[in-house]
C-alpha cells in the first residue's frame, strides 16, 4: 500500500486543485490552476463549467506526473467542491446551457424577499433547514427558469441536468453523454433547498413550490461509497467521494464527535460544528445541514454559520484601495497599531449571513476621524473576521446549549498570525492549526479512502491529525466586551442602508 495513493480533487471558488495523499495523511504532490471568474452585472458572479473540466483535465495528470506515477497507482479519487454554484447541461450535448451561477451571486434577492413574505422562513426551515437566500441554488433554478425562453419547457422533458460542480465532474469523469453518471451525496444535495433534511430524499412539496421537475435533479448517493470507474483521464479508477468543501473540511479536521468544530477561513469562512446523529433545528440564525453521510452508516448532522466576506474583504483591501501589494502584508500593516483606533468595517458588499440573513445590509465603516490611518484600517479589516466568527460562536453556543471549549482552523487565512491570535483572543478558547493545512482536499480524500478500506475506520484517520499552532486568548474581558458592543452597533448601522437615488443630470 505505501506506493499508492488517493487522489483529492478540490474544486473551489477560484482555482481547482489535484492533490495526492498517502496513508499517513501526507501531501505528497500538487497541482492547481485558476479559472476565470464573471463579473456581467452588480451582484451578479459566474463561473465557465467548460474552463473548470479543462482546468481539471490539465491539474490530474499534472500531479501525477510531479511524483512519476500513472493510474494504476491511485486507490481511489475524492471530490471535494464549492457548494451551492449551479450547473445547467444538455442531456443529449452534454454541453453547458450558459455559465454557472456561484454561490456569491445575489441575482436572485428579489425572488427570495418576496418567499422570505411568504411563506416565509420558518415554512423552509421545517422541511430543508435553510432560511430563504441567494445563497441557495434552489432560487438560482427558478430564477433561469423564469429569464431563459423555453428551459423550464425543455427540463420537464428531461433535456436538462442540474448539478453542483461535485455533480458536473462526476458526469464527465465517468463518460458525459456516454453513460456518465448523474448523482449528488447529501452534503452537496442539502444546500438546495430541496431536500428533506430527514430522509435525504427530494422533497415533493419543496421541488412543487419552485417548479423544479424531478428528472432535473441528480440521484442522492451517501458521501462516501464506490459509485462508479472514471472513464477520462483515469481509466478504471474508482470515484468514491463527493463532499461539499466545508464538509469536507469538517472531516479532514476529523471532527468527528459531536461538539467538535471547525471554521475555514477562504474567501468567505465557514463554521461548522459536528451535531452527530441528532438533527438540532437553529433558533439563532444558523443552518441545519448534513455533516456527511458514510455509505450506509447513519446520517451525521451539523449546525453551520457561514460569512460571505472574509479573505475577500483582504482582496478588496489589496486590488480596490491598493494600501498592500499582497495579501499577506496586511499583518505587517495591522501591527504597525496598538488597535483599531475605533474604526470597524462591516463587510456587507452582497449582505449578511449567519446568523443575520439580511441581504440588505450593505458594507459601513464606522468610526472614521482623522486619527485613523492605514494601519488602523488593515486592522479592522483582519477584526471583522474575528467579530463575524464571534458573532456565529454565540449563535452557535445558544443553540447547542454547550460552549464552544476548542476551534480547529484551516484555510489560506490562517497563515495570519495575528488574525489566529484576534480569534482566540475574541472567541476566549484556544484556536488550533493542524499540521496538514489542505483539509478540504485531505476531507475528500479521506471519505475515498475508507469507502476503498485505505484507511480501515475513523480512529485511524484521527491517528493522523497533529497539531501544528496553537493561540490562546489573552484580551482583557471587559475590553473584549466593550469591543464586541462596538462592533455590534457597527453591524446594525449596515441594515437597510439604501443609496441615494442620483440627482437627475442638468439640461
Amino acid at each position: 500500500m505505501a506506493d499508492r495513493y488517493v487522489m483529492s480533487i478540490d474544486q473551489g471558488t477560484t482555482s481547482t486543485r489535484c492533490i495526492l495523499f498517502d496513508q499517513r495523511g501526507r501531501l505528497c504532490s500538487v497541482a492547481q490552476r485558476e479559472h476565470r471568474q464573471y463579473f456581467p452585472r452588480p451582484g451578479w458572479v459566474e463561473h465557465d463549467p467548460v474552463e473548470i473540466w479543462r482546468n481539471v483535465r490539465r491539474v490530474v495528470p499534472e500531479a501525477m506526473a510531479h511524483i512519476g506515477v500513472d493510474a494504476g497507482a491511485i486507490a481511489a479519487i475524492g471530490i471535494a467542491n464549492q457548494r451551492e454554484t449551479t450547473v445547467l447541461w444538455d442531456r443529449r450535448t452534454g454541453l453547458p446551457l450558459g455559465r454557472a451561477i456561484v454561490w456569491q451571486d445575489t441575482r436572485t434577492a428579489p425572488l427570495v424577499d418576496a418567499i422570505r413574505n411568504r411563506p416565509g422562513d420558518e415554512y423552509f426551515l421545517d422541511r430543508c433547514g435553510l432560511p430563504p437566500s441567494t445563497y441557495f441554488s434552489a432560487p438560482r433554478i427558478r430564477w433561469l427558469f423564469d429569464h431563459v425562453e423555453g428551459l423550464e419547457e425543455r427540463a420537464r422533458a428531461g433535456e436538462v441536468l442540474f448539478g453542483t460542480m461535485e455533480s458536473w465532474l462526476i458526469y464527465n469523469l465517468t463518460g458525459g453523454i456516454h453513460g456518465g453518471l448523474h448523482i449528488t451525496d447529501p452534503t452537496n444535495a442539502s444546500r438546495t433547498m430541496l431536500v428533506n433534511l430527514r430522509t435525504l430524499t427530494w422533497d415533493s412539496e419543496l421541488l412543487d413550490f419552485f417548479g423544479v421537475p424531478r428528472a432535473l435533479l441528480p440521484e442522492i448517493r451517501s458521501s462516501a461509497e464506490s459509485y462508479g470507474e472514471a472513464r477520462a483521464l483515469l481509466p478504471g479508477v474508482r470515484i468514491t467521494a463527493a463532499l461539499g468543501d466545508q464538509h469536507a473540511a469538517l472531516f479532514g479536521q476529523t471532527c468527528f464527535s459531536p461538539g467538535e468544530v471547525k471554521c475555514t477561513y477562504g474567501t468567505g469562512s465557514f463554521l461548522l460544528r459536528n451535531t452527530g446523529t441528532e438533527l438540532v433545528r437553529s433558533r439563532n440564525g444558523l443552518i441545519t445541514t448534513i455533516a456527511y453521510k458514510i455509505a450506509t452508516e447513519p446520517t451525521v448532522y451539523a449546525l453551520e454559520g457561514p460569512m460571505a466576506v472574509t479573505g475577500s474583504l483582504v482582496q478588496w483591501f489589496r486590488d480596490q484601495l491598493g494600501l498592500i501589494g499582497t495579501a499577506p502584508e496586511i499583518e505587517t500593516l495591522a501591527r504597525t497599531v496598538e488597535d483599531n483606533g475605533g474604526c470597524y468595517i462591516v463587510p456587507a458588499f452582497s449582505g449578511l449571513f449567519a446568523p443575520h440573513w439580511r441581504s440588505d445590509a450593505r458594507g459601513v465603516v464606522v468610526g472614521l476621524t482623522s486619527y485613523i490611518t492605514k494601519g488602523h484600517l488593515a486592522r479592522a479589516v483582519l477584526e471583522a473576521t474575528a467579530w463575524q466568527t464571534r458573532e456565529v460562536v454565540d449563535a452557535m453556543n445558544a443553540d447547542c446549549g454547550l460552549p464552544l471549549r476548542r476551534l480547529k482552523v484551516d484555510g489560506g487565512m490562517t497563515s495570519d498570525n495575528l488574525l489566529m491570535q484576534m480569534l482566540a483572543d475574541v472567541l476566549d478558547v484556544p484556536v488550533v492549526r493542524p499540521l496538514v493545512a489542505e483539509t478540504v482536499s485531505l476531507g475528500a480524500a479521506y471519505a475515498a479512502g475508507l469507502a476503498v478500506e485505505y484507511w480501515p475506520d475513523l480512529e485511524a484517520l484521527r491517528a493522523n491529525w497533529h497539531r501544528a499552532a496553537q493561540w490562546l486568548p489573552a484580551m482583557d474581558p471587559e475590553r473584549r466586551e466593550e469591543e464586541y458592543e462596538s462592533w455590534r452597533q457597527a453591524v446594525e448601522r449596515s441594515f437597510g442602508w439604501v443609496r441615494p437615488p442620483r440627482r437627475p443630470s442638468a439640461p
